[in-house]
């Protein structure tokens, strides 16, 4: 008998066996910083023997306080899904990397756009010097960016996203449905309006990314199955935003955050509380520990 079969038989106790936790508006609060209650609720589910793993948009870079403040040894899923970093062995498990057509085909877009572009590597960021104010005021929330010259941008090599900001949209579908007729190649994408995020509330900018074709942040449900033996039916994956859906929908639990966007939580199982408070500490409770 396999573990998925020995966990179904009921051998854990449990009806689920792993849970997936988006960051931004979901297990991290507006300040940045992690509800004490969830962190020790999600160490105490580990402690059981239950699989904590991260799923998010954001960078290594930018995800590596958050899983040190947890201090949970599962591998996390950044880049929407781009890649999988393991904070034990302190290296990406996987990576995959954008093909020299798309990026050729997006500089096109660019050199036409005059769009502010930021390359994203595992371990680097990069963008061209900001133009205006702003454009500086854009970007000065990304983790340990480095300004570079353009032309030394194009040069860039192993990319694993690249993002876009433009404040030439009155939301995001349109910059997204322009890049999609301009660089039409084979690509993950995830766009968003940078007000959503609490630091940048009233900015005209949005925002588009590109990733190289993956699953989104279902992967994270294909890495559970491969490694770990758990069957997507019995893990529970909560998010708030819209490049939360394919682990939502894919997930044999999925649950949305209060404060997720409209279109997520018609999707989901459950709709919990806000990401200011415990609403995961008590989803876990729930869940994993009784």
């Amino acid at each position: 008998m396999t573990s998925s079969e020995a966990r179904a038989d009921g051998a854990s106790g449990r009806a689920y066996d792993a849970i997936l936790l988006d960051l931004d508006g979901t297990l991290v609060r507006s300040d940045g910083s992690l509800h004490p209650a969830n962190r020790e609720a999600l160490r105490a589910a580990h402690e059981v023997g239950v699989q904590v793993m991260v799923a998010t948009g954001r960078s290594k870079i930018a995800t590596l306080p958050v899983l040190e403040a947890l201090d949970l040894p599962t591998p996390a899923v950044v880049f929407n899904g781009a890649a999988i970093y393991c904070p034990t062995e302190a290296r990406m498990l996987e990576e995959r990397l954008l093909s020299q057509r798309l990026l050729d085909q997006f500089w096109e877009y660019v050199d036409h756009s005059q769009d502010l572009a930021i390359l994203m590597c595992a371990h680097e960021k990069f963008s061209r010097p900001p133009r205006n104010e702003a454009e500086r005021t854009a970007v000065s929330g990304l983790h340990a960016i480095q300004e570079i010259e353009e032309s030394a941008l194009r040069g860039v090599e192993n990319v694993l996203r690249v993002t876009l900001l433009s404040d030439r949209f009155a939301d995001s579908h349109g910059l997204h449905a322009e890049l999609e007729l301009a660089v039409p190649g084979p690509s993950y994408r995830t766009h968003f309006s940078l007000s959503l995020l609490p630091r940048y509330a009233g900015s005209p900018y949005q925002v588009a990314d590109l990733h190289a074709p993956c699953l989104g942040k279902a992967e994270a449900l294909r890495f559970l199955e491969e490694q770990h033996g758990i069957p997507a039916a019995r893990v529970v994956a909560v998010g708030d935003a819209y490049n939360d859906v394919p682990m939502i929908e894919a997930a044999g639990l999925g649950v949305c955050m209060g404060n997720g966007v409209g279109g997520l939580q018609r999707r989901a199982d459950r709709i919990i509380g806000d990401n200011e408070g415990t609403a995961i500490a008590e989803l876990v409770q729930e869940l994993f520990l009784r």
